[in-house]
């Protein structure tokens, strides 16, 4: 049971039901639109929203689902069931793209039964139709809905000869056309044209009397007649008889195929119904999608859990400004079945109300709603609200009695299937008779076992929505110090109205406000001062909360980082000590070698001194080799301090690391010394360093003996592979690799580009032809690549 009739207009569904026909793609869809409906069935509630869910799924996956020609069939069945009566080419060619679109969603459902069971289901309604009939419209009807020539061979012979006469009027027309023209008897820029369906020739109105035949028309200054020549008579009553033809076999064709379709009608029906079915389906997916919508669980326990919810028509007039909806979260069960809310003017108690009534209304009739999908309701077999002013002039009534008929209805018919809403609870009449009366009516809707959200001002009903287990208060939050709302419900309190602080802020006078104080009474004034206060208190404990979840947020994500860290250093620290553990070893053991090796040849050889100092300074010379070098200052960090780069700056090439100093400076080069090797250099690869730095540095790089340096000529490979690079990246990879093998003094390199369209091989070359370092540049034999390969001679 539903109340009031209005229901759907009090809680704006009129408005979800319009935006849900501009989703459809067919007067069928919006046919069900019309016809959506509450329903307490858990069964077919429960259907509805699978279904809907279902092709949201469909939509998002973005799989090819028919998305045209839902026709409303049946108008055509009407006057295809009467016996002789038959479906014209326009009315065959609807048919015809209704029923491929049935056959695109059978073979659509066919393809994924599985994905969509439920939807999957919907084909029971099709199992009467047959699709050899639209085999059979296809063959007679073509893609514009034209009978086609071959739908018979009486009309194919008709057209044929209907073609050849036509062929043969405009021969004799363009013959005495060009001869009248010839003789001055057509006006000038004229032309052969059509009237009365024939083709008739424009002649002067004073020359009509030399041409031979029949005036179908004249021009609107009368100077003009349009003549049909005499020799065309016969060849256009010849066509307009081929015509009458086509036309008598065209109507037997069709009479035919509506003879075929007619036993098909019953069927026709249901796939008509499934059509609008689908296309009703797809646009609830598609306004679920377009107010983010979910689809909650659906229980069969007492309880409504809300979370995140917001009014779709708020969230899509605000978005249309720019602006965001405030989410509400709200739970009624058990002993918190009816929610009392109570808090300023404007704080949004009336928009939380509207909120919880219309998606609840929505669910019920089988819709996804915008809640975060954790969110769960049940089904209320009555649905009651009392919200605006339902004056009767007719009827003598008031606001308040409007009221308490509603009231009326609410405790003779409200059980534990219950919801019901209530705005403004008690208001319209004297406060303290209202506020009596409405605190007897909450308590027996309590009683009842109702659920629902009541909005109210009057302290009376909140403090009796703390005192009696069944109901809860609930406050809208308000920013005490701005004097603005938060548009935020919270559970479990009741809010203050903040009369006094707002009458303040507009700045009514304080003699005023004082008087109003002492009217309402001291306890009173306290007790709307301590709501106050507990609305404070909350504010900056939530400011707090919320710095410290962001603290604690970035605590753990240091903490991660430096255990990630950790476990990285100390399997790094693992590595390299077993590596070198291992090289310790091989060093080891090929010292234990060179010093067996010696002994022995002193023994062998029993040589003489001058032998065994030769042997011993071979000794000297390996230890010397294995003795471990001080690592370079180069690989410390090296300090960058950027700006111009001048002639004597130094710098850091980029790309490999190795320090240099500018000798000369030019526009977009510049010539640099590694020691003592010298390269040009392009300056977007240098970088200026710190001076303070480079004493130590120098003094690395002079010496030239450091470890990274011989592991980096020991790692650099004189061999550059291309291939399957684009053109923009092999410059940067040739200069890296010619810059790098001049410096460690490589002067034979090979660069492996391939064939192909020979692209790679002359930007590779071009470019190294201009280099200063390159001297010679030539193909690789052709047993190792010939062409493919570039061979490099540098200096």
């Amino acid at each position: 049971m539903i109340y009031p009739r209005s229901i759907e207009q009090k809680i704006n569904f009129i408005k979800i039901k319009e935006l849900l026909k501009e989703q459809c793609s067919s007067a069928l869809g919006q046919s069900y639109v019309d016809k959506l409906a509450f329903s307490a069935d858990y069964n077919l509630v429960n259907k509805l929203l699978d279904q809907t869910y279902e092709f949201t799924k469909i939509l998002i996956s973005g799989e090819s689902f028919p998305s045209s020609n839902f026709t409303n069939l049946n108008p055509y069945l009407e006057k295809a069931k009467l016996e002789g009566a038959y479906l014209d080419e326009e009315e065959f060619y609807e048919v015809k793209l209704a029923l491929a679109t049935l056959r695109g969603c059978i073979q659509f459902f066919q393809k994924f039964p599985e994905e969509y069971p439920v939807l999957s289901e919907l084909l029971g309604l099709l199992l009467d139709l047959d699709m050899r009939l639209l085999k059979s419209i296809e063959t007679v009807i073509d893609e514009k809905g034209k009978l086609k020539s071959n739908a018979s061979r009486e009309l194919q012979l008709i057209r044929n000869q209907i073609i050849y006469e036509e062929g043969r009027l405009r021969k004799v027309m363009e013959r005495v056309f060009k001869e009248a023209r010839a003789k001055g008897l057509t006006p000038e820029d004229s032309a052969i044209t059509i009237r009365s369906g024939r083709l008739v020739i424009p002649v002067s109105a004073e020359n009509k009397r030399q041409l031979r035949g029949f005036i179908h028309d004249e021009s609107a200054t009368g100077q003009t007649v349009f003549m049909e020549p005499e020799e065309a008579l016969d060849i256009n009553n010849e066509i307009r008889d081929l015509e009458y033809m086509e036309r008598r076999e065209i109507i037997r064709i069709l009479t035919k195929l509506t003879d075929e379709l007619r036993p098909a009608i019953p069927a026709l029906r249901k796939a008509t119904s499934f059509l609008g079915l689908i296309d009703f389906i797809r646009a609830k997916a598609r306004f679920g999608l377009k107010i983010q919508a979910s689809r909650p669980e659906l229980l069969r326990t007492r309880q409504v859990k809300f979370f995140k919810a917001r009014h779709p028509l708020l969230e899509l007039a605000l978005q249309s400004q720019g602006k965001n909806v405030v989410p509400l979260d709200i739970e009624l069960e058990g002993n918190q079945r009816l929610l009392v809310i109570s808090g300023p003017n404007a704080g949004g108690k009336s928009v939380s109300l509207k909120t919880v009534a219309l998606l609840q209304y929505m669910l019920q009739c089988g819709l996804l709603i915008p809640v975060h999908p954790d969110s769960k309701s049940c089904l209320f077999a009555n649905f009651f609200i009392d919200i605006g002013d339902e004056q009767n002039l007719e009827n003598d009534l008031s606001t308040y009695s409007s009221h308490l008929m509603s009231m009326k209805h609410f405790t003779n018919f409200s059980d534990k299937k219950t919801i019901l809403f209530i705005d403004e609870f008690g208001t319209g009449t004297e406060p303290q008779f209202g506020g009596a009366i409405a605190e007897s009516i909450l308590l027996a809707l309590n009683q009842a076992g109702a659920f629902g959200v009541i909005t109210t001002h009057y302290g009376n009903l909140k403090q009796t929505a703390d005192k009696h287990p069944g109901m809860v208060n609930g406050a809208m939050r308000y920013d005490v110090k701005k004097l603005e709302p938060l548009y935020q419900l919270d559970i479990g309190k009741p809010g203050s109205s903040f009369a006094l602080e707002i009458a303040s802020k507009i700045g009514i006078r304080k003699e005023i406000l004082q008087a109003a104080k002492e009217k309402i009474g001291d306890e009173r004034v306290r007790y709307d001062r301590l709501l106050t206060q507990v609305e404070n208190e909350k504010n900056e404990y939530q400011k707090l909360l919320k710095e410290v979840t962001s603290k604690e947020k970035l605590l753990k994500t240091r903490l991660q980082e430096y255990n990630e860290l950790k476990e990285t250093l100390e399997s790094t620290k693992k590595r390299y000590l077993q590596e070198a553990k291992i090289e310790a070893k091989n060093l080891l053991d090929k010292a234990n070698s060179q010093i067996e090796k010696t002994i022995r040849e002193i023994k062998e050889q029993k040589a003489d001194k001058e032998k065994t100092k030769q042997v011993r300074k071979e000794l000297e010379e390996f230890k010397s080799q294995v003795k471990p070098k001080k690592t370079p200052l180069s690989q410390e960090k090296v300090e960058v301090i950027g700006g111009k780069i001048e002639e004597g700056d130094w710098v850091r090439i980029k790309n490999n690391g190795a320090v240099a100093q500018v000798i000369t400076l030019g526009a977009k080069e510049a010539e640099v010394s590694i020691g003592e090797l010298k390269s040009t250099v392009k300056l977007n690869r240098l970088e200026r360093i710190s001076k303070t730095e480079l004493k130590k540095e120098k003094k690395a790089i002079a010496a030239g003996t450091g470890m990274a340096a011989r592991m980096s000529v020991m790692d650099f490979s004189p061999n550059l592979d291309l291939r399957g690079k684009r053109s923009e990246e092999v410059i940067g990879l040739i200069e890296n690799f010619i810059d790098k093998g001049y410096m460690y003094g490589i002067q034979d390199l090979r660069i492996v580009h391939g064939k192909g369209n020979g692209v790679l091989r002359d930007i590779t070359r071009n470019l190294l032809r201009q280099m200063k370092n390159v001297v010679k540049v030539e193909d690789e034999h052709a047993d190792r690549g010939g062409a493919g390969v570039t061979l490099v001679k540098l200096k």
